[in-house]
């Protein structure tokens, strides 16, 4: 135990600047074991020590602390006490155990889990993603998470004030052989893929792996079909489909997206409608994309018109429909800016792209591995060659 003090000591005296806390990283490293060693201990060390000062020397034994099995009573004070540290904390020194951070909060998610309050987990995790992120454009490990308890506690907005970040720093790893993550992965490409866009991507991309290329599609056989069936535009193929599929896509725990993939299709059959019709009425909409009534068909193509996906108004007297041109003149002020924007936001891609270019060119490996590859030189490589090695 007096191990424990000292550190604790070490801890107080080594946070201040920036060297003095990569020294006390090492230190921290060498007790690890120790101080899961004596783990149950640990809790009232922690009195001892400001979150807000003493960050990383804090993580190390909040992370022992929470190593064990952990009560519903326990997790109570676990997670004010990890909410505070994660509120208070100081991002560069938490950024140098990484590991044990993104352990901690994965901890404090699973405990607002056991007290089946995930709301309480939100704020906190949104925060911890920040402090990790060397920018907005860094994917975490965290982001899953915070996800997660967005969709269980229904703050659908908050995840996607995060989905809407545009991302350029993620860790990959290549696919030598075809794993489980990747086929579900798939799954569920095809599906969102589906619902948002109203078809399924024909091919991968081509920086996708060899092994990818030549097995998902066969692995992923049930959801190819339902792309298929999809884009004949019957709802009543597509209905027979799943329903015959359906304890299929439930083992997949991917029913909740095929049906809304079913349910987009009543949009992209009523957007067809506007490409041929100037005017319908409400039955012979719900006749033509098969809906069960007027009534039904009207919720649609106000809901539609709601989202900015058709142009439309109802005459609520007779109950025709009447398809209008896009009326945005892209003159205002506000069209504009948002132009500007997306110009903006296409450079800034375009500038980190030839970056990443640049990088890749220089790099001994990518250029060894290239050159391996490649069965002959094309002579046009050669057109910046100094003069002295012209061949």
């Amino acid at each position: 135990m007096n191990s424990v003090e000292g550190l604790v000591n070490q801890i107080q005296g080594l946070s201040t600047t920036a060297s003095d806390v990569l020294s006390l990283q090492n230190l921290l490293k060498q007790a690890d074991d120790s101080l899961h060693a004596e783990s149950t201990r640990l809790l009232p060390f922690l009195d001892q020590l400001d979150p807000s000062k003493h960050s990383l020397g804090y993580l190390y034994f909040l992370e022992a602390c929470t190593a064990g099995p952990v009560t519903k009573e326990q997790a109570g004070s676990y997670v004010l006490m990890i909410a505070r540290f994660i509120t208070s904390c100081i991002a560069e020194q938490i950024r140098l155990a990484p590991d044990k951070f993104i352990t901690v909060c994965k901890r404090f998610k699973d405990q607002v889990l056991l007290l089946e309050e995930p709301l309480r987990g939100v704020a906190p995790m949104l925060t911890a993603i920040r402090k990790l992120q060397s920018s907005s454009e860094h994917l975490t490990a965290l982001h899953p998470e915070f996800l997660l308890l967005c969709l269980l506690s229904r703050c659908y907005k908050a995840g996607l004030s995060i989905l809407e970040e545009d991302v350029f720093e993620v860790v990959t790893a290549p696919m030598s052989t075809v794993n489980a993550i990747a086929v579900e992965a798939f799954k569920k490409y095809i599906l969102v893929s589906l619902i948002h866009h109203g078809q399924s991507p024909t091919n991968l991309p081509k920086y996708a792996s060899s092994v990818a290329q030549r097995n998902l599609k066969n692995l992923c056989q049930p959801y190819i079909e339902l792309a298929n069936s999809y884009s004949n535009g019957k709802i009543a193929d597509i209905e027979t489909y799943v329903e015959a599929n359906k304890d299929k896509f439930e083992s997949d725990n991917n029913l909740g997206l095929v049906k809304q993939a079913v349910s987009s299709m009543y949009k992209r059959n009523i957007q067809r409608l506007t490409q041929t019709y100037l005017t319908l009425s409400l039955q012979d909409i719900a006749n033509r994309v098969q809906l069960n009534s007027p009534k039904e068909a009207e919720m649609h193509v106000l809901q539609m018109i709601k989202d900015g996906e058709i142009y439309a108004t109802i005459n609520q007297k007779d109950g025709m429909v009447r398809f209008l041109e896009d009326p945005e003149q892209y003159k205002t002020c506000e069209m504009i800016e948002h132009i500007d924007s997306s110009i903006q936001r296409l450079m800034t891609l375009s500038k980190k792209l030839n970056g990443v270019d640049e990088l890749m060119s220089c790099d001994p490996l990518y250029l060894l591995k290239a050159g391996r590859e490649r069965q002959r030189f094309d002579f046009d490589d050669f057109d910046n060659v100094p003069q002295r090695f012209n061949i």
